[in-house]
């Protein structure tokens, strides 16, 4: 039965470090350790013009491969690797802003730096139309990367929404919705997941029958270049998680929004919100725009079978990542950085300083506004 007391009185902040629920334990599971699974997600995919021009070869093809070389280490390491994916694989001619389509190089990098999952529902995935849409659907079945968020038609939605994945003994349950296709509607008989209360709670009343350990809600929300979520945001955030969502991680607004760790005082569970993970690559320049968030979340379980598992977070933490533009590396490509690698030792000053001014405004925010999620530093 759901709950009907306000839901604002059912949370309080803690520690990510320090899960507050009391633990029943037989003789037999003091043997047997628990099931783990590590989640990692990552902002925006985007392609701007300049990273076409920087990524192109001198035999006309793309290599992408630079730009996720500091990264793929971390992103293989997680058992499911979850990113936004901001561009349709429209097929030529390539383009950047307005209306992005991206080279299938740039997807291939993807998968081979480790990404398992990726995001489809968010403003520009109609950007080349009813072809961008199905085109980028192939590319994406042809080389096995599971996604969500937009359809070829209802069928398909049936079949393989919500997305539900199954790794080291979990199941857990992926949502994707957007706010918006910038004006652009979907083509009959295509579909894109829409933010709609209506349809979003048939959903996760779908994903609930599953009787999944987790249901997670990719939200691509928010305004942009705004570091603090709107009041929609929270007020959408803690609807989700009324109707059985157990954690929320958002998109969109091109920066770092802050996160929280919430805990139900009536049921003891913990729930993550991350409201933006900001950029993970682009172009963009603009302050606080050039970076963003690496969100690690550990669950686990209790391998002894029990009426009621006891599925709990382990540890959630984040990393900053910044983006190397050739303007201020004066590399040929796009280069990804942890602001903790010791190659930063090496980047011009210009870059350097571009990266700690990122870095310094990013940890303010974040250690102002955050509840219970810290940074993970080496």
């Amino acid at each position: 039965m759901r709950r009907t007391l306000p839901f604002a009185l059912l949370f309080f902040f803690v520690s990510c470090n320090s899960v507050a629920q009391e633990q029943t334990m037989s003789e037999a599971s003091d043997t047997i350790p628990p099931a783990k699974i590590t989640l990692l997600f990552v902002g925006d995919l985007m392609q701007h013009k300049a990273q076409l021009e920087a990524a192109r070869t001198s035999q006309g093809n793309y290599d992408y491969s630079p730009c996720f070389s500091l990264v793929k280490e971390q992103i293989s390491k997680a058992d499911i690797a979850i990113a936004n994916l901001e561009v349709p694989l429209g097929g030529k001619p390539y383009a950047g802003y307005p209306a992005f389509s991206a080279p299938d190089e740039f997807l291939y990098t993807i998968r081979d730096a480790g990404f398992d999952i990726l995001l489809t529902a968010n403003n520009h995935c109609l950007d080349r139309g009813k072809k961008g849409l199905e085109r980028t659907i192939l590319m994406l079945d042809s080389l096995h990367i599971a996604y969500t968020g937009t359809y070829r038609n209802k069928e398909e939605r049936q079949q393989r929404y919500p997305l539900l994945i199954h790794k080291n003994g979990f199941r857990i349950a992926f949502l994707n919705y957007t706010y918006d296709t910038n004006g652009i509607k979907p083509t009959s008989p295509n579909i894109v997941n829409y933010i709609d209360k209506t349809v979003m709670q048939q959903d996760i009343d779908t994903a609930r029958t599953w009787q999944p350990d987790a249901i997670i809600a990719c939200m691509h929300w928010g305004n942009e270049y705004q570091s603090l979520p709107s009041q929609e945001q929270r007020q959408l955030a803690d609807w989700l998680l009324e109707q059985g969502v157990t954690h929320i991680v958002g998109s969109h607004p091109h920066v770092i929004q802050p996160m929280e760790l919430r805990t139900d005082t009536l049921a003891g569970t913990q729930h993550a919100v991350v409201y933006s993970l900001g950029n993970f690559i682009s172009n963009m320049s603009k302050v606080n725009t050039d970076g963003g968030l690496v969100f690690t979340l550990e669950l686990e379980k209790d391998t002894v079978t029990s009426a009621i598992p006891n599925i709990r977070i382990r540890h959630c933490g984040y990393n900053l990542v910044w983006t190397a533009r050739p303007t201020l590396t004066k590399e040929k490509n796009y280069i990804i950085y942890p602001v903790d690698s010791t190659s930063i030792s090496k980047l011009p000053e210009v870059a350097r300083n571009s990266l700690n001014i990122f870095v310094k405004n990013s940890r303010k925010l974040l250690q102002q506004h955050n509840a219970g999620i810290r940074e993970d530093k080496k």
